[in-house]
């Protein structure tokens, strides 16, 4: 028998990733047994919620014309519906970016004791900053890091950039350390290029982070999620962008092909594996996170974690997911009841 009755995905985000964010809560809601749980969809933006379609077991989905959508009381985290008001037992968070992606969402529902499919606020906020997550894993003897730089909105960006050029060398990449779908990120070639792509990335927040790029020769991804009894893994994939490198084309506009499972020795996907799930533990995780890396000559480097991993027909996950020989629904399921 199930724990939950009544689901509540959130999507939307104020971040530049809310539409990304949409596809994803869109497609986990349709995909959640409909035969144990209640599935509300509420869409929050800046700090609107509105519920915009319901489907109760066994029973269809009913959307809510614009105008008519049930506002969300976050007293209690419940909402009027029909004259009936509905508490909700679990969140499946689908927000990329804020507030769902920075541990503000994960806080209000742990405040309220609701049971939610994300990691911890403490974990969610260290986690999502790229910088901060990079300097939480520093010095473990698994995994490399790429040497960085950071810079605040309001340094003196020109005197910054001629002193990452000499420190990292070329090429760089600069990215928002908190941000997702690669809003924000560029990859510089030339030190001139520099100021303006860290101004561009200050475009999505007030924190940047310079990365000296790493010699890659396979880029690959793997998931981890705990089952009830251990942490798991889905099986690797390896990224192929005919972009150069993961951007937004790559990821959302066909530019990349994406092997699942990765075609990689063996005793490489073990390793990136034995990585993630050590990751996962060190960082505290809980539910499903995504961890990105580089294998280069000399090892394993880390890229990021991704809290809420992408959940559209064309995401990653959902890939490793079928590739693993499970159906999306039986997977969501092992989630919410083990989160």
């Amino acid at each position: 028998m199930a724990k939950y009755q009544s689901i509540a995905v959130i999507y939307g985000s104020d971040s530049s990733e809310w539409e990304v964010a949409c596809r994803s809560g869109e497609f986990t809601a349709a995909r959640i047994d409909e035969f144990q749980y209640d599935v509300y969809e509420i869409f929050a933006r800046f700090g609107k919620w509105k519920l915009v379609a319901m489907r109760k077991a066994n029973s269809m989905r009913v959307p809510f014309p614009e105008g008519a959508q049930p506002e969300v009381d976050k007293t209690d985290f419940s909402v009027m519906v029909l004259g009936e008001k509905v508490k909700f037992d679990f969140a499946y968070i689908m927000q990329h970016g804020a507030p769902g992606e920075t541990g503000l969402l994960q806080g209000y529902l742990e405040m309220l004791g609701v049971p939610h499919s994300s990691c911890s606020a403490f974990v969610t906020t260290v986690a999502f900053d790229k910088y901060s997550c990079k300097s939480y894993l520093r010095g473990l003897d698994f995994v490399k890091l790429a040497n960085d730089a950071l810079i605040r909105q309001g340094e003196d960006v020109e005197r910054f950039s001629a002193k990452a050029v000499a420190s990292l060398g070329l090429p760089l990449f600069v990215k928002p350390t908190n941000g997702g779908s690669s809003f924000g990120i560029s990859k510089v070639e030339k030190a001139e290029d520099l100021p303006e792509a860290i101004r561009y990335a200050f475009a999505e927040g007030n924190t940047v982070l310079v990365e000296a790029a790493i010699p890659c020769e396979h880029e690959l991804t793997c998931a981890v999620y705990f089952d009830g009894v251990e942490e798991k893994t889905l099986p690797v994939i390896e990224i192929l962008s005919t972009t150069g490198w993961f951007d937004y084309d790559a990821k959302y506009n066909g530019l990349s092909r994406e092997v699942c499972p990765a075609e990689i020795p063996d005793a490489l996907a073990r390793q990136i594996k034995d990585i993630s799930c050590k990751i996962y533990r060190r960082l505290g995780c809980k539910g499903l996170v995504r961890m990105d890396y580089i294998s280069a000559p000399d090892g394993i480097y880390f890229l990021e974690v991704n809290i809420i991993p992408g959940m559209t027909n064309a995401s990653l996950v959902p890939k490793m997911v079928r590739a693993s020989g499970m159906s999306i629904t039986d997977f969501l399921t092992t989630i919410i009841e083990n989160s």
